[in-house]
């Protein structure tokens, strides 16, 4: 697990400060850098330090920097920016255009802080780039309009990755398929055409310990490794289920990246060869089809949550022998944090389980019964504060115990 968070974490290394939580899932692996968390909760959960209301409809989660807390949500048709402090507090509010409202309403895409900038993707396919301390707008780009792009059933719903000076987009055109774009400016730096496919709500992840350091991602019919110098295809490999949808980032480990996507598809595992340049696979299950809850690794196993199964899954990393499904808690979202799972149910329970390839050992559930609306949203944690949104809402959770 720490050459995968060494691997990942590096990645966007003059993004990161200290604990900062300046993206999709932490670092996109969902493991959270933090220690001395209580290990168990009492019957009605961790003590709720505060909650704000007013977000309006959306499905991200927080990022955070220093002592600022951003956040998006829609309102009518308009999409708006959310600064709080962390105690909850409204600092600023910013709108940023026109936001998805045609179905499964909300904004979509977690916040990417990078160098005193903030970028929000759209899901009307819009990039905009703010001050960190003002929200006054550096630049913004309408990528679908500008790069022949296409949107798709749900809206994108692709978190911005920033490597060095360049943040990557999937306009997912035929031509100007993924893009790279000067974060300070906008500009163009380089385009690749990948297989020309579609996006499917995927954010990606940067592989740097390869010869070719590189962008993994998935579009509607392949997974694909992208030269980020150069926007060069390195590999292609077809991957598709029914409905085409792979909302989950690439989990990532010593040359071997697993693929998990719902809908029936279940997961697969790529090896990494010739210094990145070409892969093969590995194996292939029909248990693990995460739809976009996301997974963790821990050792040599790996944890997530089924789809049409209902079932939560450990399996064996190396060799894809599923070693339990279990069905007693509902499927949802994955994280992980000193050494415990937070699985967080579509039925709208929390739960505390230590990893344990035998079985799904559920330590403490409670309710999350503010909000409303599906529970989707990825949980954050920071500085011992379980962040968990639902719908307009905005929770605080003190899951290190430091609340009388």
């Amino acid at each position: 697990m720490k050459k995968l968070l060494f691997v990942l974490l590096s990645c966007c290394t003059v993004c990161l400060q200290a604990q900062d939580v300046n993206q999709w899932r932490g670092d996109r692996t969902g493991i959270y850098r933090e220690t001395g968390l209580l290990k168990s909760w009492d019957a009605d959960g961790p003590g709720l330090l505060w909650h704000f209301d007013g977000l309006g409809e959306g499905f991200t989660s927080v990022a955070i920097s220093g002592d600022k807390i951003y956040v998006t949500g829609l309102t009518g048709e308009k999409g708006y920016l959310y600064m709080l402090d962390m105690s909850g507090n409204l600092l600023n509010k910013k709108g940023y255009g026109p936001e998805w409202n045609k179905n499964h309403n909300g904004s979509r895409s977690t916040v990417t802080i990078c160098d005193g900038k903030l970028y929000i993707v759209s899901g009307m396919g819009n990039v905009i780039c703010l001050n960190e301390q003002t929200l006054a707008v550096v630049w913004q780009k309408d990528f679908l309009k500008e790069f022949d792009g296409r949107n798709i059933m749900w809206g994108l719903t692709e978190s911005p990755l920033i490597v060095d000076d360049k943040i990557f987009i999937t306009p997912a055109g035929e031509t100007h398929n993924i893009v790279a774009l000067n974060k300070d400016n906008g500009q163009l730096i380089w385009s690749s055409k990948g297989e020309g496919a579609v996006s499917t709500y995927c954010s990606p992840i940067f592989l740097n310990d390869q010869q070719v350091p590189q962008l993994v991602t998935m579009t509607a019919t392949h997974i694909l490794g992208i030269n980020v110098k150069t926007g060069e295809k390195i590999w292609s490999y077809p991957y598709e289920n029914s409905r085409k949808i792979h909302p989950n980032s690439p989990a990532y480990s010593d040359n071997m990246l697993l693929f998990t996507s719902g809908y029936g598809k279940g997961s697969l595992m790529l090896r990494l060869t010739n210094g990145g340049r070409h892969v093969e696979k590995v194996w292939e299950s029909g248990d693990l089809e995460t739809r976009h809850g996301g997974v963790i690794k821990i050792g040599n196993y790996v944890y997530g949550s089924g789809d049409q199964k209902k079932f939560w899954y450990c399996l064996d990393w190396n060799t894809g022998k599923t070693a339990f499904a279990d069905k007693s808690f509902g499927i949802g979202v994955t994280i992980a944090a000193d050494g415990m799972l937070y699985c967080y149910s579509e039925k709208g329970e929390m739960a505390l389980v230590r990893p344990n390839p035998e079985k799904f050992e559920l330590i403490s559930k409670f309710p999350v019964s503010l909000g409303d609306g599906p529970h989707w949203a990825h949980p954050v944690i920071y500085k011992g504060v379980m962040y968990v949104r639902h719908g307009n809402t905005l929770m605080a959770y003190d899951v290190k115990g430091n609340t009388p």
